[in-house]
Formats: structure tokens, sequence, C-alpha cells
């Protein structure tokens, strides 16, 4: 916050008394919250700033803190101490319930239930829940979501507390609830570390913090063991299934400040305990978590298993067959598909890859359509909703998100299909491979029968996975099964100056650019700096395109950041591009930092198995039911609902992550490329991202960035022992 030359450290601490009437600002992650405060004795609403674990309109709220004049948002009072209490009067219960705070709770619902009820509202959903039945028009799901939301709401209020006791944000409270339950407070004093371990977006050093002030010493062994295993979460978070013994003992000095020596003992303890696996890569000591090194041991052992014995169509003619599978597409095959085609129906597991317009689609189609001719039973899998929607369209086959065809299970989120409930087919295709990680490609071979035959199709030269592993890489890399990498560019794809320069960038060549005022499908576009840049972008996707090419931005139009950050960050971009595309003229809601309203492209950014939605999925918001409190998306044509409060994993999605771009398409990509994204600039980075825009590619940026990013190689390798359990 910018403040006025008066430091609020040079006003008198003052303290307010009033009533919420407007959220204007609430952050679950940090606390820090805007709020608009009828204060007593004030005829207009303060605005006050400060941090809060949950707050809702109607509140009472009392806030210690001084006066500060903000140069962009005026008179504001800057809170030290935010303390809330709940209302007491009718009318600020009623504005309460209807904040969205309560799951089930909006306009229409808190009215009834106030006018039912009245000072005694609270009363009655602390100890009475039941009487809600009394309501016309409350169904038992309702009430049971109207329950649950309200004691949750009080744990949370209770958690809030006790975290900041301890050193934590107000705002972590709501993250920790929902991933450690109702007896989150007893479990942290129990075991601080699990702060780290099982919350999203908790680190190991906040956990510490936690421990400390619980009493715990530095050189406890708990917090030693703590250390260790988070060395290697940090790993997984960035790709690795392991870390040599030695990165992790120093990365683990380094979080503990402490001992080497105790650093080893606790260790050994934790690999005595099968916390931690101790093996070898290339004969150099590595340690593992306990689930990644299993998980890579049973992808290679089930991957041996299923290379034995004859493919379960036998041998085919193709002599016969595939003039009559050209004859019906009208497509003839290359040699060096032919070539593919004969590798491919030889083997029970193989691999195709290649880069955009090598023809690997037709391929895939000619394979189907011969083995289908001989009844065999295929099945088709992706990991993202797009990417299997892109396959039933290419093949004309149903093709299934690997979460669906192994049937999640909402309840728990584990897969009903496995090594107890095979998968009944003969084949198995799963395209966009390089997308699965380890843990998911597990999932998916153990639930495949020994008599099956697998195929795994994708470009190797993409990105790695969002999770750890690199399971195409490392299987191609194996040499354990035979891969059909193609190359040849086909005729009608050398047109596209989008696949031309895919390839160039590839190889490590700067793309080629058209001549000034030439129609083309790929431009770059100069910019001076990232402020120039976000403007050029706006400008490119509001008017630019639309003009010249016909297409719809908030339709066919998608940015891709290398990253969230920053002023050519995804997270940036979204807000600035969302306020030129769908300014909120109507019923909007603010959660999380975001702004909602109808027609805004938005993108789910976690697995949720209750909605059958998952992170990557695109969908638009439909409507806002101010009354029900809830946000309507529509996700492939299907309706999901939310709940104001649980909009934490929706973003907007104008602009979004190059990695989360991964397995998707668009009509027309926008891609900016800049110096201040330097630690993410490497090859496949910039690859993907063409490689996305299927009419229109335009990069904006800085020359000398996509010159250090086509030139820099892939990004970093990754730690992983698939290969070796593969080729032993």
């Amino acid at each position: 916050m910018r403040e006025s030359a008066a430091s609020s450290s040079e006003s008198p601490v003052e303290t307010l008394t009033g009533t919420v009437e407007r959220v204007t600002f609430h952050s679950p992650a940090t606390g820090f919250a805007v709020l608009k405060v009828r204060v007593r004795g004030r005829p207009q609403p303060v605005s006050i700033v400060g941090t809060t674990a949950a707050v809702a309109a109607g509140e009472m709220m009392t806030a210690q803190g001084t006066w500060v004049n903000d140069r962009t948002h005026g008179l504001q009072f800057k809170a030290s101490a935010l303390v809330t209490a709940p209302p007491a009067s009718k009318d600020g219960i009623e504005r309460y319930l209807s904040s969205g705070a309560i799951k089930g709770i909006g306009i229409a619902t808190a009215h009834k239930i106030v006018q039912a009820f009245g000072k005694r509202t609270f009363e009655v959903l602390d100890n009475e829940p039941h009487r809600l039945s009394e309501l016309p028009g409350l169904t038992t799901a309702r009430i049971k979501r109207i329950t649950e939301s309200w004691a949750e709401d009080r744990i949370v209020r209770d958690l809030g507390v006790f975290l900041q006791e301890h050193g934590l944000g107000l705002g972590q409270a709501t993250r920790v609830f929902r991933a450690l339950g109702p007896e989150a407070i007893g479990l942290i004093r129990q075991d601080p570390y699990r702060l780290a371990r099982d919350v999203r977006g908790i680190g190991f050093l906040t956990a510490d913090q936690v421990a400390t002030s619980l009493g715990l010493k530095r050189d406890a062994p708990e917090r030693l063991r703590a250390g260790i295993t988070f060395a290697l979460q940090e790993a997984r978070d960035d790709g690795h299934c392991g870390l040599p013994r030695e990165a992790a003992m120093s990365l683990a000095a380094r979080l503990l400040d402490a001992d080497e020596d105790l650093i080893e003992q606790a260790a050994d303890t934790e690999v005595a305990n099968r916390n931690l696996i101790a093996d070898t890569i290339g004969g150099a000591p590595h340690l593992f978590l306990r689930e990644l090194h299993r998980a890579e041991k049973v992808i290679g052992d089930k991957l041996r298993d299923l290379i034995v014995g004859e493919p379960p169509w036998g041998r085919i003619d193709l002599a016969t067959e595939v003039p009559r599978v050209e004859a019906r597409t009208g497509k003839a095959l290359a040699p060096s598909q032919r070539e593919a085609l004969n590798v491919i129906l030889g083997a029970k597991v193989s691999v195709i890859t290649g880069g955009p317009g090598v023809g690997k689609t037709t391929l895939l189609d000619t394979i189907l359509k011969i083995l289908t001719r001989q009844d065999v039973s295929v099945v088709l899998a992706a990991p993202t909703g797009r990417a299997a929607k892109r396959m039933t369209e290419q093949t004309g086959i149903e093709a299934k998100t690997i979460h669906r065809l192994l049937e999640i299970d909402p309840e728990f989120g584990a897969f009903s299909r496995g090594r107890d409930n095979l998968l009944a087919c003969d084949l198995l295709v799963v395209d966009e491979t390089s997308m699965v990680d380890v843990p998911l490609m597990m999932a998916l071979v153990e639930a495949l029968p020994t008599a099956s035959a697998l195929l795994l199709v994708g470009d190797v030269d993409q990105l790695p996975p969002v999770g750890p592993g690199q399971v195409l890489a490392d299987v191609i890399a194996s040499d354990l099964v035979p891969v059909a990498r193609l190359t040849e560019v086909f005729r009608q794809a050398e047109a596209s100056r989008i696949i031309a320069n895919a390839h160039r960038i590839n190889r490590g060549e700067m793309p080629e650019l058209p001549a000034p005022g030439v129609q083309s499908d790929f431009y770059f576009v100069e910019m001076n700096s990232p402020e120039d840049g976000l403007a050029k972008i706006i400008e490119i996707v509001k008017e630019r395109i639309p003009r010249r090419f016909g297409l719809d931005p908030m339709r066919d139009v998608q940015i891709l950041a290398p990253m969230n950050k920053g002023v050519l960050g995804a997270r940036n971009i979204n807000v600035e591009v969302q306020k030129v595309l769908n300014p909120s003229q109507g019923r909007s809601v603010e959660r999380y930092g975001w702004t909602y309203a109808a027609g805004d492209r938005v993108m789910q950014t976690a697995n949720d198995y209750d909605r059958d939605v998952f992170n990557g999925d695109l969908g638009s918001v439909l409507r806002i039911d101010q009354e029900e409190g809830e946000l309507v998306a529509l996700f492939d044509g299907r309706q999901v609902s939310y709940s104001f409060a649980e909009l934490e994993n929706l973003m907007p999605a104008y602009a979004t992550t190059i990695h989360k771009s991964q397995g998707s398409e668009y009509p027309a990509v926008v891609v900016p490329v800049t110096m201040q994204h330097y630690a993410m600039l490497a090859r496949n980075l910039i690859y993907t991202a063409v490689t996305r825009g299927r009419s229109l590619v335009v990069m904006v940026g800085e020359t000398r960035a996509l010159k250090i990013a086509v030139g820099g190689g892939r990004s970093k390798p990754r730690t992983t022992k698939l290969r070796e359990w593969l080729t032993t």
C-alpha cells in the first residue's frame, strides 16, 4: 500500500467499532481484507484494511489501528488488529447469512430463516439445526449443506485464532481446515509438520515456526526428519521422483540450520522406518519418497510384463488392410507412416511420437480402423477433458479422461479400477502421454490386463508433466518398446508457418517471420516494456485479431504466459483483459481476489471429484445467483454449481500458464515472451506454447528473450529411476 508522507506510526492509535456493511476484498490465503464498515458516530461507511481469518457482511467488528491517506484509495483505517463478533440485530443476522459465507444460504433463504427464528437464529443453527425443516422449500440436502457449512465456519474462526497465536496468518485457517478437518488444532499440536505435508501452500518454514511456538527444540529428531522429507517434497513439486542423497542432505541442512551428522542420522531413521527409500540411480545413492519410488517400480514391472507375447489381434495382412483404409479415408499413407504402422501393429506396447504436422493423427486413425475391423476392443484415454474431446473428434471413437476411465470415487479421491477391478479392453490408447505423471501412469497400468496391448501417443519434446516424473521420455529412452518417431512434415502442413516455426524452435532455430504487411498465421510483436507489452496484448486480443481474422476474443483467443507473476504474468493479464472483454455490468461476485460475472471464461485449477471437473478444465460462467449464493458455470455443455465460498479453485481464464495449456488446442494463442520471465525461458516451454495454436500464433515480447528461450535447450532434467526399472 502506498501511504502519504505522514506515516501511520505518527498517527494516534484508535479503536473503531461498527458493523461490516460490505466485504470489498478478502484473501483466505493471506487473510488480507478491505472492508466497508458502518462505524458508530460516523455518517458514512469507513474503509478498513487489515487481516482476519473470515469475515462477512453484517458482523460486528472492532478494529484497532491508525488512519492513513492512500494515494489511490483515499482515507483508510489501517487495522493492526481486527476482531469480529456475530451480529446481534435481526438485520445484521440476515445480512451476515446472505453474504455468501454460509453455503446454501442466499438472500431469499436468509430472509426466510431470520423471519422464522429472529435473534435466536444463531442459537438454532448451533443447537437445533433440524428446525430448518420447518421452513417451506428447504430440501433435506440443502439443510445438510447449510448445517455443515455453519459448523465449518465456526471451526475455521477458532482455528484462525489458534494459528494466529502461533505465528500463522489468520487467512490460512480455511485451507488448513479443508486439509486436516475439524480436529485440525489437535493434529497440529500433535505434529505441527503436518501443515507442510498435508496443506497446499504451507511450506516447511511456516510449519517449523508453529513447531517452535509450540515448544519443539531445533534439534528435535521429529523436526530433522520432517525437514528431510520436506526437501524431497520440494523436489517432487519440481518434477523429481527423488534426489541424490548428498543433494537431499544439503537442502535439508539449509532448511534446518542443523548439524549435518544429526541430519544424516535422521535420514537413516526415516529410511529404517520406510518413510523414505534409499536406492541408487546409475550406481549413485539417492533418496526417494516412498510412494514415488513404488510408483516408478510398478510402472517398470507392469510394462515389462505387458510386452511379453503376441498382440491380441495376432498378425494382420497390411497389404490388404492399408489400401482398404486409404480408399475409405481418401488419405494415402507416406512410406514413413507405413513403416510406423508395421512397427506398432507388431508389438503389445509401443509409442508414437512427433511434432505437429507429421501425421500422428492419420497414423492413429489408420491403426484404429484396421483393428476395429478385426473386432479388437479399443479404449481411448487422455489426461484432460479437452484432449479427450479432441481425440473423439479425430477418431470417431469415444475417448475418456484417464480419471473417468479409471472411475474416480468422489468420496475418497481413489480409483475404482485397479488390480482387483481391471479394465476390459484389447488395446488401450493414451494420447498426450507427455502430460501423464508417475502416480497417474501407475494407476493406469495397474488397471490394465496383462493380455492387453498399450499404445502411448504424444510429443516427447513438449513440456514434461506438471506432476512428478517424465514417463513418456523415460519409456522412449529405455529402448524397451518400439518407438515410431515421425519427423516428416507433410505438404498440407508445410503451408502453416505455425508448424514450420514449431519445428524450427524445436531444433534451436529462431522462427521465421512474415514480411511487413504480409498475411500469416505466425507473428512476433516487439515490445518496449512489460507495460507496453500488456497494452499491445489487450489491443491484439480485443481489436486486431477480431478485425483481421474474424475470431471471437471471448471464445477463440487464449493468452498463454510462461508464469503467473509479473505485469505479463497470467494473473495480471487476466485481471486487465477481463476489464476490457467482460466489464462487470450486471451481477458479479468477488472472491479470492477475482471478480466473476456471467460470460467470464474460467478454469478449474484442482481436481474436484464431487463436481466431476478436473485441473485444467475450461468453462464459462453461465450466471451468478445472488439469492442462492451460487455461481453456475458451463463445462462442455454441463452445468456445474459452486457456492460463493467454494470458488477457491475456479479462476478467470482469459490468460493461463503454458503449463496449464498442455493437452489443449485453441484457434488463436497470444504468448508474452519477456526477460521478466527469465527463470522460465526454455525451448520446450516456447515450443509447447506455439503448438497450442491451431490457426494463429502471436508472440508479444523481446527478441532477446525469445533467443534465450530458443537457444537455451530444454528445461532442467528431472531425477527419475523409471528408465532403470524398465531395463533391469
